[in-house]
């Protein structure tokens, strides 16, 4: 394994461990549908399942096809973000982040989705009556990645040659 692909997979991992770690503690010391108050007005933290996928949509009880569907396309994602993984230059490290940090993401919310068949989220921001809807530390490591991907996809200096 090449020296720059070890950081990245560490990573990666990394936000495995954390994301799991964080739902297990979470688990344990906050019953289910539980909200417990950190910063009044704007921050809880919450106890609750999502079957579904971002933001609740496909929310509903029950494993058909939606829960198989939704197994396949994050096993999916995992392997095309390992192929491009693989394929990036040593001086693509600025995507390598991104990428890693998607990864770790998609990994920890499988792992939820496997072992209890729904993913657990716990960080709720809200504004008066307005929440934003609760997520976990693998949402947030997605997004960021995305976000970082794309800023630096799209602000990327090319060679000059």
């Amino acid at each position: 394994m090449k020296k720059t692909t070890l950081l990245p997979l560490l990573a990666a991992l990394a936000v495995v461990a954390l994301d799991q770690i964080s739902k297990i503690v979470l688990a344990y010391n906050i019953p289910k549908y539980a909200s417990v108050p950190v910063i009044k007005g704007f921050f809880n933290l919450v106890h609750v399942r999502n079957r579904g996928m971002a933001f609740g949509l496909m929310n509903r009880p029950g494993h058909g096809f939606k829960f198989y569907f939704l197994i396949a396309a994050t096993l999916g994602a995992i392997v095309l973000l390992l192929f491009w993984f693989r394929k990036m230059k040593d001086e693509d490290h600025n995507i390598t982040i991104g990428i890693s940090l998607i990864l770790g993401g998609a990994v920890g919310n499988l792992i939820d989705r496997i072992r209890l068949g729904e993913v657990i989220d716990f960080l709720d921001f809200y504004i008066g009556s307005y929440h934003w809807p609760a997520f976990n530390v693998a949402d947030a490591a997605i997004t960021i990645g995305i976000f970082w991907l794309a800023v630096n996809t799209l602000f990327r200096k090319t060679p000059k040659g």
